[in-house]
């Protein structure tokens, strides 16, 4: 049976479109939403090393400001139509552990016929810091574990025994904000472990202003074909092979972004060296959003690699906020505050913040924010306007 949509992603974002969440919300919540169906069902062999397409993706904005809760609720609704097995969003760890184990199921390798175990299970949490907990490190390093897709997992209690996990697969999306990322998760952890497998998909304030958000005909049916091209994808199996092609522009990547790096701040180093795998695993869920040939071209290399540009451009902003200095949460506020507008005037920005910071105090962190190339200061008569830099990289 034939496709009913030519890509199912492309298709989602056409459904969404009369809805106010920013464009790259809901992108990676329909990457998010085909990573959910495919499962450990689909892998991607590469040399030692075996891919799968699970993803963790964390939205990050301001409360009540960019409608991340809004944006994952049409992917929540198509997953929950279809059955797929998702973790309550407020869940111990010892009872996540006990779901996982309890999605045990059977698939047949349609290239062997070997009759293969996997336990996979989608964590879906509107509320990330609801299901995470606050520094609960022993959850965070069972995430971590996780990412890998280990083909056994084990966990030893003292009083009930022996769990073991067979073919781990989680894939995670949930949104917070900023100010929970610093309370949530231990200062030390940022930059590694969990952190370092995370996509962070950072905005500031909604896409467009949509006061009657209901649904055409068009879209309704639209609605229908997302959901039978989603059984559709759901029923792939077995492993992806890359072109030739794919594999030269890959090597080339690969080699050039190993020699230098996109980051100075050293909080992403862990993510910069796991971009690959973040990269391959997207190809796999852009390829199975497209068709059924578990083929993967060059020219959905292009489209992984443009989507994960344009995300890491914001994503230093998830943590600007983190960190020793007395001013950094102040310091991460205005960086949100000049980038939303573009530009502002000092006048402007000392008023909006005089209950954080007084005169002196603004004047080195603008300085600082111009230090770093993240805006520039121009003198206007009387007035010092501030203008942020577009293309800044952290």
């Amino acid at each position: 049976m034939a496709r009913k949509l030519d890509d199912w992603i492309e298709s989602y974002l056409k459904y969404t479109n009369n809805s106010e969440p920013p464009e790259s919300y809901k992108l990676w919540v329909a990457i998010s939403v085909v990573a959910s169906v495919l499962q450990r069902k689909c892998s991607l062999p590469w040399g030692d090393l075996t891919f799968y397409p699970n993803m963790y993706i964390v939205l990050v904005g301001p409360s009540g400001k960019c409608r991340k809760g809004t944006a994952m609720g049409p992917g929540y609704r198509m997953l929950s139509e279809i059955g797929v097995k998702m973790a309550a969003e407020s869940i111990t760890r010892e009872a996540l552990i006990r779901e996982l184990r309890q999605t045990t199921s059977t698939d047949i390798d349609p290239n062997t016929g070997n009759i293969e175990l996997h336990s996979s299970l989608t964590i879906y949490s509107q509320e990330l810091t609801v299901f995470l907990g606050y520094s609960n490190m022993a959850l965070m390093s069972d995430l971590t574990d996780w990412y890998d897709c280990r083909t056994r997992w084990t966990y030893r209690t003292k009083n009930m025994g022996t769990d073991e996990i067979i073919g781990v697969w989680v894939n995670l999306i949930g949104a917070t904000t900023p100010e929970l990322i610093q309370s949530t998760l231990p200062r030390d952890a940022i930059g590694g472990g969990l952190t370092s497998r995370i996509i962070f998909v950072y905005e500031d304030k909604k896409g467009k202003i949509v006061p009657a958000p209901f649904l055409t005909k068009k879209e309704e049916g639209l609605k229908s074909d997302l959901i039978a091209d989603l059984e559709r994808i759901a029923g792939i199996r077995g492993e992806y092979r890359v072109t030739s092609d794919f594999l030269d522009k890959y090597v080339d990547w690969y080699t050039r972004q190993h020699s230098k790096s996109d980051f100075t701040d050293l909080r992403f180093g862990g993510y910069a060296e796991r971009r690959p795998t973040h990269l391959l695993k997207l190809c796999i869920i852009l390829s199975a959003a497209k068709g059924d040939d578990m083929v993967i071209q060059d020219s959905t290399f292009d489209k992984a690699l443009s989507i994960i540009e344009r995300t890491e451009k914001k994503m230093p902003l998830t943590f600007s906020g983190v960190g020793k200095s007395e001013t950094s949460d102040v310091l991460s506020r205005v960086m949100a505050y000049v980038g939303s507008r573009g530009s502002t005037t000092f006048k402007d920005l000392l008023s909006a913040f005089y209950y954080d910071a007084d005169k002196d105090t603004l004047t080195r962190i603008v300085g600082t924010l111009t230090a770093m190339g993240f805006c520039t200061m121009v003198h206007e008569g009387k007035n010092i306007k501030i203008k942020h830099n577009r293309d800044f990289r952290s």
